[in-house]
């Protein structure tokens, strides 16, 4: 197995990787394989960032965005853990829910958008069900896979040192042991959070996925990459700074 590269070595192999994607694009865009003017000018989008930071578009439309994903993802992360937990800790509740689990688990978080918006309308509250429904999966079977993986010889451990008791086991064995597969979930549901949002959002919940559904509908294509690219941004910030809760939590797992 090869030695792994130096940070600053990865770092340029990175940049060549995304100058050589940039110039994949301009050549497809010049090429004229796609009819013209579906495939936007990459040359263009710093201008096309600015035109809609000044048109006062883009800040409104990062906040707004930010409501329903922290509502939806906040609310999906911890029922998805509850039940989770519950279901992997008790053979009842996991025997009561297994089927409902089958019939539920399939069907697309999109497909509930009829009944957010005839529950919610089309508002701030609707778009965090949508999401939340997406990130309850992700975060239901991380735990569950994460609870029921607990090696049994950790209960045993527990109970020599007088760790009995429900409680006391979720608290100092189950929760410990299995909190790598759980955080690992809630990395993932992060990410399924803003897949689902934009595609929420493009129904008429004031957001990004708005404004790139009005920007495609007049053929602004850059407008839309510029959104897709700061959606990238905004993930990879909340990404960054989940990670380094995850490594501070997780102290004691090796790197």
């Amino acid at each position: 197995m090869s030695q792994p590269y130096s940070p600053a070595r990865r770092a340029l192999l990175g940049l060549v990787g995304v100058l050589a994607f940039v110039g994949l694009w301009k050549f497809a865009q010049v090429s004229g394989w796609a009819p013209p003017g579906t495939i936007p000018d990459p040359m263009l989008l710093p201008a096309t960032l600015m035109d809609e930071w000044q048109s006062g578009r883009l800040l409104p439309a990062i906040g707004s965005s930010l409501i329903h994903y922290v509502w939806g993802l906040a609310l999906g992360t911890a029922f998805g853990f509850l039940v989770g937990a519950l279901a992997a800790s008790s053979n009842v509740i996991d025997g009561l829910h297994s089927w409902l689990a089958r019939i539920l688990r399939p069907i697309p978080p999109l497909a509930w958008v009829v009944f957010a918006i005839a529950w919610f309308k089309v508002s701030h509250a609707g778009a965090a069900f949508v999401i939340a429904i997406g990130v309850f999966w992700v975060n239901y079977f991380a735990t569950y896979s994460a609870v029921r993986h607990v090696d049994p010889k950790y209960y045993e451990l527990a109970r020599a040192f007088g760790q009995a008791g429900f409680i006391n086991r979720a608290l100092h064995v189950t929760l410990p042991a299995a909190a790598p597969g759980i955080f690992s979930g809630i990395r993932t549901g992060i990410g399924q959070a803003w897949m689902t949002l934009i595609a929420a959002e493009l129904l008429g919940v004031p957001g990004m996925g708005q404004e790139m559904n009005s920007a495609a509908g007049v053929g602004a294509y850059e407008a839309v990459v510029v959104y897709m690219l700061v959606i990238s941004l905004v993930y990879s910030l909340s990404d960054f700074a989940f990670s380094h809760i995850e490594k501070r939590v997780l102290t004691w797992r090796p790197s």
